[in-house]
């Protein structure tokens, strides 16, 4: 059975990361680490991190205006706005409704999705859904972060490891080319959360006896999710390619969540992907967590890495745990 005909089509894509550079270097200066130690281990050279004023609505407002841009589309026309975010401007209202007034998409419906890492994917499932259905014609998609913002600089296990930016795509009907979103697959498993988690601010540890038990950062049990991601994320592109026939062949470029390089290359080994075919961006920017993706989509097109027609697998594992995949003809 050939790939179902896409019903949605991504486009435009934008991206937008603070000017601010950390580098390796500049982390030996703030906790017990070396270049060598974390370009070893994760891959990441630089992280890109806001100053002290921005907003995570305002970064994603930036990325929105260029994918809107690039799709041709004005904000009055978005129908709905998907946010993938931990790191919002507030508990609520969701940061999708600020942004909403950033870009002026007066006639959009709004909210936010919490998946951690794997949000962009799930909101693209939203989204194609919701499209599929007939009950939008253009949404915005977003993945942003602002990690550093919920990240504790003196644990050296976790510093190191996150940076901020923002992703957006433009989803709107198919045309008759072919091209578009062929399928997506998503998966969690909430016994595993403790292994990925923040659990100050919610209604379980409130916000001052968070600040007290010191439970107001990331935590993470590097060793558990690393396993556990590469299984996952593994299991996730092979699960999209089968039930679509297809392998790793069919496939022009792969865009993993930009999390750790020996995850990346650990989950294109599990599908046989040569390195030529997966792309990277981890050294430049850390791990993002639901902007990583968009914002390699951005880059890849920017390099020429990903063209029109190209066949894109994205696959991404995250806090919850949640993991997905999506092939898209590009």
């Amino acid at each position: 059975m050939p790939p179902k005909v896409p019903n949605s089509m991504i486009l435009g894509i934008g991206s937008a990361v603070p000017e601010k550079v950390l580098t390796n270097q500049d982390l030996e200066k703030i906790v017990d680490t070396s270049d060598e130690w974390i370009r070893t281990r994760t891959g990441i050279e630089r992280r890109h991190i806001v100053d002290e004023t921005t907003k995570n609505s305002e970064l994603s407002a930036q990325a929105a205006k260029i994918a809107l841009q690039n799709a041709g589309i004005q904000p009055e026309e978005i129908d709905v706005i998907l946010v993938a975010t931990v790191t919002g401007d507030a508990t609520f209202p969701s940061t999708a409704c600020y942004v909403q007034e950033l870009i002026g998409a007066v006639n959009a419906s709004a909210m936010d999705v919490q998946a951690a890492c794997s949000g962009f994917l799930y909101n693209m499932t939203i989204a194609d859904s919701l499209i599929t259905a007939g009950k939008a014609k253009y949404i915005l998609v977003i993945g942003t972060e602002l990690l550093s913002r919920i990240v504790d600089w003196s644990d050296r296990s976790t510093c190191v490891l996150f940076g901020d930016g923002s992703g957006a795509a433009v989803l709107g009907p198919a045309d008759d080319s072919g091209r578009g979103v062929i399928d997506t697959y998503m998966k969690s498993d909430g016994r595993l959360t403790h292994l990925l988690c923040m659990l100050g601010g919610g209604t379980s540890v409130p916000y001052q006896k968070a600040i007290d038990d010191g439970l107001n950062w990331i935590r993470m049990e590097g060793p558990e999710v690393f396993k556990a991601a590469v299984m996952a994320m593994g299991d996730a592109a092979t699960k999209v390619l089968e039930k679509n026939n297809m392998t790793n062949e069919d496939i022009d470029l792969l865009i993993s969540h930009q999390a750790n390089i020996r995850i990346i290359k650990a989950t294109a080994k599990r599908v046989n992907m040569p390195d030529e075919k997966v792309f990277v961006n981890v050294n430049e920017f850390g791990n993002t967590s639901a902007a990583s993706i968009p914002i390699a989509i951005s880059e890849a097109v920017d390099q020429g890495r990903l063209k029109k027609g190209d066949m894109l697998m994205l696959v991404a594992f995250g806090g919850g745990f949640t993991w997905g995949s999506a092939l898209i003809k590009f």
